[in-house]
């Protein structure tokens, strides 16, 4: 498997993909494919990996800036990452959260943030924090990753693109 970044002529292939990969599960809003669309067109994709197989695109990951208020700088959002149903559970989406990582800490981010579940997010280091809440309010799926320095206070908004 490769991993690598997002390609022009990838573009349809990830739309299709995505929807494919949120169509029948229950934390999907059936909106993910649209918010990849908009974070590409308000060149908000910071982070935009695909993972290819017998040259088949059969994962991508995106990460976008959020707002921390008050104001800190430098952080990220993961998601949403996209796996082909067929190729669920074979260790590519964890290879592309790697990989995402990876890129956040190359750009220097000072951390991420997701709406996950704790317990497949936990192994990649993210965890619940009560210093940070989501809309204003805490949940235990919405979790942190320091990446660069230990400490961040506020409530996070993700891109617009994410707003229905």
């Amino acid at each position: 498997m490769e991993i690598r970044s997002e390609r022009p002529a990838d573009v349809v292939a990830i739309c299709e993909l995505t929807t494919l990969a949120f169509k029948n599960t229950a934390h999907g809003s059936g909106t993910e494919a649209l918010i990849v669309e908009r974070l590409r067109a308000a060149k908000a994709l910071a982070v935009s990996l695909v993972a290819i197989e017998d040259d088949e695109l059969v994962g991508h990951v995106a990460c976008s800036p959020v707002t921390i208020e008050p104001d800190q700088p430098d952080w990220y959002g993961l998601g949403p990452v996209s796996v082909r149903p067929d190729h669920q559970r074979l260790g590519i989406g964890q290879a592309l959260i790697h990989a995402a990582l990876d890129e956040l800490r190359n750009l220097e981010a000072a951390g991420c943030v997701l709406l996950g579940d704790p317990g497949y997010y936990h192994r990649f280091g993210f965890a619940s924090d009560a210093a940070l809440t989501y809309r204003g309010s805490r949940s235990r799926y919405f979790q942190r990753l320091f990446l660069r320095g230990t400490s961040a206070t506020g409530d996070v908004s993700f891109h617009p693109s994410f707003d229905d």
